[in-house]
């Protein structure tokens, strides 16, 4: 039988790591919109431009691959509720423990999660 504490205690963990750089990097990105209002920077024709914009994405895209991550941690929580918490989503197979504690967020055993039948 498996621990489900300590699964929750990591998913907790991970959950509270997600919201704070979640909120680090929405901060991040309205602090640098901001400036950039206050300035009379064209991006276009600024040396410095074109480095603020690419910052300003890769924020962005890490904001959203963190909601995406977050999204799963409570996918997974709610597994847990639901009793259902370390079974393959696709074959109903248990997934390892160690798989478990590598990606406690995981629905897939290890077949299915690398795109096997």
């Amino acid at each position: 039988m498996r621990d489900i504490g300590k699964f929750r205690s990591l998913l907790a963990e991970e959950r509270d790591r997600k919201e704070a750089l979640i909120r680090a990097l929405g901060k991040d990105i309205t602090s640098v919109n901001l400036a950039r209002q206050d300035s009379n920077v064209d991006d276009e024709h600024d040396p410095e431009g074109s480095t603020i914009a690419f910052e300003l994405s890769q924020a962005r895209t890490l904001r959203e691959q963190s909601r995406a991550g977050l999204a799963q941690i409570e996918a997974a929580l709610d597994r847990i509720v639901a009793g259902t918490y370390g079974v393959c989503a696709v074959c109903g197979a248990e997934i390892p423990e160690g798989r478990l504690e590598a990606r406690p967020w995981t629905p897939y055993c290890v077949n299915h999660a690398s795109g096997m039948p």
